[in-house]
């Protein structure tokens, strides 16, 4: 365990700069926050969660595979990467952290998707435990410990002091770098703010809400409850909840012409839209519940079922926060996990 004081910040940034491009959450209008590359001055803001989750930095919203261009009746193939930059993203909470592990087990999984691989090698992932969790948080739900996350890197923020601890090799790479800007020291403070946090856990309102009413041998249980219908009735399918949802992969590929070629390129889709996956045999789900079902399904019981009962959910809270008519996972679980054996 190493600590720096509040006041240092700025040094120890600009150091981890110097061989790295950084990024990390800082202060936006009405009380928001949003990863941002930083510079000299820049502040490392308070706020619980930025609005959109760290998994640009490895699953972009946006991104191009490849150009092709055509001559004739030949067509060349332009691979359009590059190698990645060396990148530290700075301040992740514990269930962001998480989040990358249920990406990983989407897009590390054969056949292991190339772009994302080589931004996980690339990234290394500074994550800072939370001291004021908000009311829609529930990570504890699915597991997820907020006073103590699992980075390359975890800090712990006091008023006055910054303490850091390394958990993998990239980790200990990163904290060499700074040994000459911290200093080391014990355990005693960050057991404190963890104490103090686990309090603050327990009195959340969602602080009882369990999944254990879910996984993935429940589909059979859960796929015909008749809960869906007026849960889904509500939702306008505007995609929200899936944009800033941490752990939501679903993308669509896309070709465009460009004038002198054609790019081709993917971008975040959602399984909430009513043309998500149409093909020319038509939409293989035609109403707003089978959407809707689709989403919380895939969530809760289809994602465990296939990877050793581990939920695609990390309780950020997020949808809780974003989602126009206050629809959310938290609802469903309560109202399907609660009534489906009736």
């Amino acid at each position: 365990m190493r600590k720096c004081s509040l006041e240092s910040m700025n040094t120890v940034l600009a150091e981890i700069a110097k061989t790295a491009a950084l990024y990390l959450p800082v202060d936006e209008k009405e009380g928001r926050a949003a990863y941002k590359k930083w510079s000299e001055g820049t502040g490392w803001s308070k706020q619980l969660n930025t609005v959109r989750s760290p998994k640009d930095f490895f699953f972009p919203q946006v991104e191009n595979l490849m150009e092709f261009k055509t001559e004739g009746k030949n067509i060349e193939i332009i691979d359009t990467r590059s190698e990645s930059e060396d990148f530290v993203v700075f301040g992740v909470r514990a269930c962001d952290v998480k989040s990358f592990e249920i990406l990983d087990r989407v897009f590390l999984s054969e056949p292991v998707d190339s772009y994302y691989a080589s931004r996980r090698a690339h990234g290394v992932v500074v994550a800072a435990a939370c001291t004021r969790p908000s009311e829609t948080c529930f990570c504890r739900t699915f597991g997820i410990d907020a006073a103590d996350p699992y980075g390359d890197v975890a800090v712990w923020r006091t008023e006055d002091e910054v303490f850091w601890q390394e958990k993998t090799e990239k980790g200990a790479e990163l904290m060499k770098k700074l040994e000459s800007l911290t200093e080391e020291c014990g355990v005693e403070a960050v057991e404190a703010l963890k104490e103090k946090t686990a309090k603050i856990m327990d009195k959340l309102p969602l602080a009882g809400l369990s999944a254990d009413a879910f996984g993935g041998d429940k589909t059979e249980k859960f796929f015909n409850a008749p809960q869906w219908k007026s849960l889904s009735e509500a939702c306008l399918g505007c995609g929200t909840c899936t944009f800033v949802c941490p752990t939501c992969q679903c993308y669509d590929i896309k070709d465009f012409n460009t004038g002198k070629g054609v790019v081709r390129f993917r971008c975040w889709d959602s399984c909430m839209y009513s043309e998500f996956t149409k093909m020319s045999a038509g939409q293989p789900r035609l109403t707003q519940l089978e959407r809707f079902r689709q989403r919380f399904m895939h969530k809760l019981v289809y994602y465990p079922a296939n990877n050793d009962g581990m939920f695609s959910c990390v309780g950020c809270g997020r949808c809780l926060s974003r989602c126009p008519i206050s629809m959310n996972i938290v609802k469903v679980m309560k109202t399907i996990g609660d009534k489906a054996d009736e």
